[in-house]
């Protein structure tokens, strides 16, 4: 039986309706992006009287934005590889053989998901102002301490959702794999990792878009010199002035890698999400 049409038409304009709410903000932060400061501190305008593209380059030399650029990109980049690399071994071994509290190893790190970050930020601050005092290893205010603190959140998602996925991927691909003549490892990268490649990629996804927009522990665990750009975005906020356009602008810049990553990957990020979901 076919849909009457008012449910077709119900459908557009719902979708219509919704597009348009998801891209209104999007179009004030452009639109402001490309205005003198006068025009976006003066009343709102939907159309812009005057245009210009000064904010775009005002942001590189109000605050050092290349140096927080550089600095998002190595922390989450660093992060997102370990997140990769450990999660593989770890839901291998978990997927693949029968170890004892390999449930109770499951939930656990499922689990760790239950608690908010901020329960782990005075924690780790102390934990890492001890390790420098002992050891002089400078994990406050390091780039790679801010690494290890992202890496307690993205690797347990990680390590769950790989394991569902490699659970999918059938144990027969193993057995012939070894009876060819490969170890373990030589089955897992020649035959589990390549057949795994959507699962793999959702949770390098998560784990780039988990330390690029982060916040709270950016705030606290980094310095003038390892600042990221989710912190350093404040640096438009003087006690003077409030540079809306360029804070605009920015956001717009920063976001740009995580979009075009995003549309790069969608359909193994969608591929991954679902096949690590059902099991």
């Amino acid at each position: 039986m076919a849909a009457p049409r008012s449910f077709f038409w119900s459908r557009r304009i719902f979708l219509t309706l919704l597009t348009g709410f998801v891209l209104l903000p999007v179009y004030v932060m452009a639109s402001s992006s490309l205005k003198p400061l006068a025009d976006v501190t003066g009343e709102f305008r939907w159309l812009p009287s005057r245009l210009t593209i000064r904010p775009y380059i005002d942001i590189w030399s109000t605050i050092p934005l290349a140096r927080y650029f550089v600095n998002s990109l190595i922390v989450a980049g660093a992060a997102t590889v370990c997140s990769v690399v450990i999660a593989v071994f770890a839901a291998y071994a978990v997927s693949r053989y029968d170890v004892r509290g390999k449930r109770v190893f499951t939930v656990t790190v499922l689990s760790t998901q239950m608690f908010p970050g901020i329960l782990f930020l005075l924690p780790l601050f102390l934990i890492y102002v001890n390790i420098g005092n002992a050891t002089g290893i400078a994990l406050f205010g390091s780039r790679g301490g801010l690494i290890l603190t992202y890496l307690t959140f993205s690797l347990p998602f990680s390590i769950w959702m790989l394991i569902g996925y490699f659970d999918s991927v059938p144990k027969d691909l193993d057995e012939a794999a070894m009876v060819d003549g490969c170890g373990p490892l030589g089955a897992l990268f020649r035959v589990v990792v390549p057949a795994a490649i959507p699962g793999i990629v959702a949770v390098a996804v998560y784990a780039f878009m988990t330390a690029w927009g982060e916040v709270l522990f950016a705030s606290v665990m980094t310095n003038d010199t390892t600042r990221t750009l989710a912190v350093g975005l404040q640096g438009y906020s003087t006690l003077n002035n409030v540079y809306w356009n360029q804070i605009m602008a920015a956001s717009l810049v920063v976001s740009v890698p995580v979009v075009a990553g995003f549309l790069l990957l969608q359909r193994y990020l969608v591929a991954g999400l679902t096949a690590g979901a059902v099991k």
